[in-house]
């Protein structure tokens, strides 16, 4: 029996890296998980990792586990991603907005192209998949959506700022900075209703296969943090009370350290 036995669960971005991570943690928990991405086959992209490999994953260890193709930043696959999955596994009672991408560099120098996609998979894309998720959560009187969010929302500190000259994720941060406040928004307007919205970062650097390639941007002083951290919180944050563990901006190893309890909880980082 696992703590989220008979529940739906719904990953983006679960091909490779935290999403995929997080999709096989859920599943773990007795999670129906529909794992969406671009990536369906192994050797069909730059970077390795599928859905169709995390599923074989997932169903090896006895779980079930369907993949969904879609572009999320594409609006037209956007609209069918709720649909699909549920005629594959049922009703959603779990959103995940995991799916990300970065184009690294000084802001000015971002191409609207770039910049426009950033903001449909990381804004757009989960804003209208809560939008088609919630209502249904909503009437079932249970559900839990979680944003997977950056310290890049933070805003820089200074003058000086030595630690962000250089940074080149300006409208990287811009994205999840709209995505924390989506997460506590939709907490408040959904205060009562049974459903949860909280917003999860890393507490330190995840060597997921996009970081790696872009590794020699990211400053050598950041912690690494184990794969199963943004996991292990992700589950967490799935079997909450939404009365009143809602609308929190989270970090995977502050929040695992806190004891965990029912109500408000006290995180080492928050806004």
């Amino acid at each position: 029996m696992g703590s989220l036995d008979g529940r739906v669960a719904i990953v983006t971005g679960a091909s490779r890296g935290i999403g995929a991570n997080i999709a096989e943690r859920l599943a773990g928990e007795g999670a129906a998980v529909a794992l969406v991405a671009r990536t369906v086959d192994a050797g069909s992209a730059p970077l390795p990792g599928s859905i169709t490999e995390t599923v074989e994953r997932i169903r090896a260890g006895g779980g079930e586990a369907v993949a969904i193709r879609a572009d999320l930043t594409d609006p037209a696959d956007v609209e069918t991603v709720i649909e699909r999955a549920e005629a594959a596994l049922g009703p959603v009672d779990i959103l995940v907005n995991n799916a990300g991408v970065n184009f690294y560099g000084p802001a000015l120098d971002i191409s609207p192209r770039r910049y426009a996609l950033m903001f449909q998979m990381m804004v757009h894309a989960p804003f209208r998949l809560c939008q088609l998720a919630v209502p249904g959560m909503v009437s079932r009187g249970r559900g839990w959506i979680v944003n997977i969010t950056s310290k890049q929302a933070r805003h820089p500190a200074g003058p000086p700022y030595p630690d962000w000259s250089r940074d080149g994720c300006v409208p990287y941060g811009m994205c999840k900075a709209a995505l924390d406040r989506l997460s506590t928004g939709l907490a408040a307007e959904l205060e009562g209703t049974g459903v949860a919205v909280n917003a999860l970062g890393t507490a330190g650097l995840v060597m997921t296969p996009g970081v790696a390639v872009v590794s020699p941007h990211t400053p050598d002083n950041v912690p690494v943090e184990p794969d199963s951290a943004m996991a292990d919180a992700a589950l967490r944050l799935c079997g909450v009370d939404p009365a009143t563990a809602t609308g929190k901006i989270v970090y995977s190893m502050h929040y695992l350290d806190q004891p965990f309890q029912e109500g408000p909880w006290a995180l080492a980082e928050t806004f």
